[in-house]
């Protein structure tokens, strides 16, 4: 019994206390109480058996802690009863000495599992569009699914990361209009000069003779048979690409051999095999009014939806639907996770319906997560018009007011930058991933880059200062088997990190991990202000075994999320 997870050991405690009255349990309900001072671990079975043998929940709560006593069980301290028949377990010192011993020795891969080991996984996320700037939207799918990646990791999966790209269709030939008609040529073409041109291009398809000329352009990239289009277009779509590669660079996404993803996909390619499948399937797709479509059914809540549209160019539907299978033709996985903003939450549904019927399989691998905006508190960007926050601008904004906050004489210009560039991409991702991915952001400058409270920086901080610590107590011992029998809150928040991970990981939740870190800093906090650490104590080696922990999951648990750790702050 003693090589169990404790929870393990618990459940069959519990199951056995239920068997010697008659009641065989093959689920037992098992959880951490939100509240520390509640217990280390609490059960409702008492509640959730009491009318199968017919009793009140409170007296069989009372039988079952008597029964349970009675086994003795080595790493319990004591089992109570609370409210209407909750049954608390609290455990030994014993226990928790042994299980930071344990944490400790496992270095690096503590908190991490092995659940997902044998699995591949792809995740899809940031996908912006060539020809358009790189602007926040992206950046929240890009933190988001990164985040997701390394949890998944972290679970034992071999992942890889793809982007998915847009570089064919109206935004295309919007931009490519808006070249055209600069309104001075265009010698030296950057991200920023293509933003522009979209703009003009978003602004004057209003127009009945702009339209029908950028109607043209579409159709000749799709075609790629004029040549100085052509060209035109490469040197656009080059241009977009490149600048993208740095971004990803900043935010540290970086798995692909040198570049940021390991997969690449295009829409120039999976539009012209998304038309052959819909084409190749009249039985689940339908002409309509010189369009071919999906017929959504209503009972589920799905609208019908273009797959081909009337000149004949495949939809973001059709797109999606060949994506799926050339994914699949790339690498043959398990899973497919496709991180996306909510606008496109009901386009997606219709998709996966229709996948279900054409590729069963594919949609059966495949998750869907939608998350919401991220705007500044000035309101809603828009790429139409050209006022467009882009991921750069947000970046060396933060980035710059980052600075103002970074006081360390000891810093050189370099490192002083260095840090600032940490500090502003924790900032962001941190405030991205504080909360379910579903929700709009509103990103303040002033609460996101505070060194209290509920921030990257503050979680950065925190870190840095057990490093800190870490280094002045070189050579001293670390013992977790020094302690004098009382156990701090922050020894028992620390060994919740491998629960954490995986809940997160299971329901694509990192905001899960951001809520545990911010909690665990307070922790740990609120113990460096009431505790001396290095005094020479008896228990100093003791102390010092929960610094290097705290130090161990702070940096654990921010890498997953993806935010950069700065030695010094």
């Amino acid at each position: 019994m003693q090589h169990m997870p404790i929870e393990t050991q618990l459940k069959t405690l519990i199951r056995s206390a239920l068997s010697s009255m008659g009641v065989e349990a093959f689920e037992v309900p098992l959880e951490r109480p939100a509240v520390l001072s509640h217990g280390d671990f609490s059960t409702n079975v008492a509640m959730a058996f009491a009318k199968q043998v017919g009793k009140n929940p409170r007296a069989l709560a009372e039988e079952l802690v008597a029964q349970m006593n009675t086994a003795a069980h080595p790493l319990v301290q004591a089992i109570e009863i609370a409210g209407p028949g909750f049954i608390n377990f609290r455990l030994s010192p014993a226990y928790f000495t042994a299980a930071l011993t344990e944490a400790l020795s496992r270095g690096e891969q503590y908190g991490m599992n092995d659940t997902l080991a044998g699995k591949k996984v792809v995740v899809e996320y940031t996908d912006p569009n060539p020809f358009k700037e790189f602007h926040i939207g992206h950046l929240m799918s890009n933190t988001i699914g990164e985040a997701v990646s390394r949890l998944i990791e972290a679970s034992g999966a071999e992942t890889k990361r793809a982007c998915y790209q847009g570089d064919v269709g109206l935004h295309v030939a919007k931009a490519m209009w808006g070249l055209v008609h600069a309104p001075t040529p265009i010698t030296d073409l950057t991200a920023s000069e293509l933003g522009k041109a979209y703009a003009r291009g978003a602004q004057t398809y209003d127009d009945p003779a702009a339209k029908e000329e950028i109607i043209v352009l579409n159709k000749k990239v799709y075609a790629a048979a004029d040549t100085e289009i052509n060209a035109l277009y490469e040197r656009g779509r080059a241009t977009s690409l490149a600048a993208f590669e740095i971004l990803y660079r900043r935010l540290g996404t970086n798995h692909g051999d040198g570049k940021a993803f390991n997969f690449y996909f295009f829409e120039s390619k999976t539009g012209v095999f998304g038309k052959e499948l819909v084409l190749a399937h009249p039985n689940i797709f339908e002409h309509s009014d010189g369009a071919i479509v999906y017929k959504g059914d209503e009972a589920k809540g799905l609208h019908t939806r273009v797959f081909v549209n009337k000149e004949g160019l495949p939809t973001y539907e059709a797109k999606e639907l060949g994506l799926a299978k050339i994914k699949y033709d790339t690498y043959p996985y398990d899973i497919s996770v496709v991180v996306t903003g909510n606008e496109v939450n009901d386009y997606f549904a219709v998709l996966l319906d229709a996948m279900a019927q054409v590729f069963p399989d594919l949609a059966a691998k495949t998750e869907h997560i939608g998350h919401g905006m991220l705007r500044l508190p000035t309101g809603k960007m828009s790429s139409r018009t050209g006022d467009v926050i882009t991921a750069e601008a947000l970046l060396e904004e933060t980035k710059e007011k980052a600075r103002g906050k970074i006081t360390n004489e000891e810093f050189s210009p370099e490192e002083r930058e260095s840090v600032a560039e940490a500090v502003a991409v924790g900032a962001i991702k941190y405030a991205i991933l504080r909360q379910a991915s579903g929700k709009d952001i509103i990103f303040d400058f002033e609460q996101s880059l505070s060194f209290e409270g509920d921030s990257g920086p503050y979680l950065q901080y925190t870190l840095a200062r057990t490093r800190s610590l870490l280094v002045k107590a070189a050579g001293r011992p670390q013992d977790p088997t020094t302690h004098s029998g009382l156990v701090p809150s922050l020894h028992k928040h620390l060994l919740r990190f491998p629960e954490v991970v995986l809940r997160a990981e299971q329901e694509r939740a990192p905001h899960m991990v951001a809520t545990y870190l911010v909690e665990l800093a307070r922790e740990f906090n609120a113990f460096y202000g009431n505790t001396v650490v290095l005094n020479g104590s008896a228990d100093e080696p003791y102390k010092l075994a929960l610094v290097a922990l705290t130090a161990e999951v702070l940096a654990r648990g921010l890498a997953l999320l993806g935010i950069p750790t700065p030695d010094r702050m």
